[in-house]
């Protein structure tokens, strides 16, 4: 629970050096509060149990108990309670596991101090968050797996044919340089469009464009 105002934040990750400067930069942060550090899964749930954290930063492999049976345990028994997924490059299937079992974030462990805050804020806000860096593969297999954080929203944005291209340019790839050549305007128009786009779907990223976009039926991904 929030504690004067501030985001309560609990963090388990079995590496110590990592959890060190995780836990020196949200000791940094005005309006976040590091209220609990575990080691392992069951460590994790121990804490939570006893401090009830708004958020939980929870690593996927971790000894004793790993992050997908921990992050089950913990949506099943403290559902108000935003985890965030932490991962390497590698762990395409893991993340998965961690997104279908209650996750509605999830970072790469070379996420910056401001994405891992920006991601705080929005599992607090009840809003997904995908991280900056994600691949446009790792991304469709979001977008495949069960994980829907998208189902509870009752009004579907609209939007117009010029959109829906760029949309599909995006999902396949493209950057805004190359979507500008393609459809004949500049860059920074595209920009301005991507922007707006973003602003509709309710994301922070091109991960988050993707993952609507399929999971709203907007773009279909050819079969692998």
């Amino acid at each position: 629970m929030s504690v004067n105002g501030n985001i309560t934040v609990a963090i388990a990750d079995d590496h110590e050096i990592f959890r060190d400067g995780l836990r020196m930069m949200l000791q940094k942060q005005p309006d976040i509060k590091l209220v609990a550090e575990a080691a392992d899964g069951k460590d994790l749930i121990d804490q939570v149990k006893l401090l009830q954290p708004d958020i939980v930063i929870c690593d996927v492999k971790m000894p004793r108990m790993d992050g997908v049976a921990a992050t089950r345990h913990l949506h099943d028994h403290y559902p108000y309670i935003g985890i965030i997924a932490l991962t390497m490059f590698d762990e395409d299937d893991l993340l998965i596991d961690m997104l279908e079992a209650g996750a509605t974030g999830y970072l790469l462990k070379n996420a910056d101090k401001h994405e891992i805050v920006e991601a705080v804020k929005s599992v607090f806000d009840k809003q997904p968050y995908y991280c900056r860096h994600t691949s446009h593969k790792l991304a469709q297999l979001v977008a495949k797996s069960k994980f829907n954080p998208y189902k509870k929203q009752v009004e579907k944005a609209e939007f117009n044919d010029r959109e829906l291209e760029i949309i599909t340019y995006i999902c396949n790839g493209l950057t805004s340089k190359q979507i500008a050549e393609k459809i004949f305007l500049s860059v920074r128009t595209v920009e301005g469009l991507r922007m707006k786009i973003m602003e509709k779907m309710d994301v922070k990223n091109t991960a988050g464009i993707i993952i609507y976009a399929i999971k709203n039926y907007l773009y279909i991904p050819p079969r692998s």
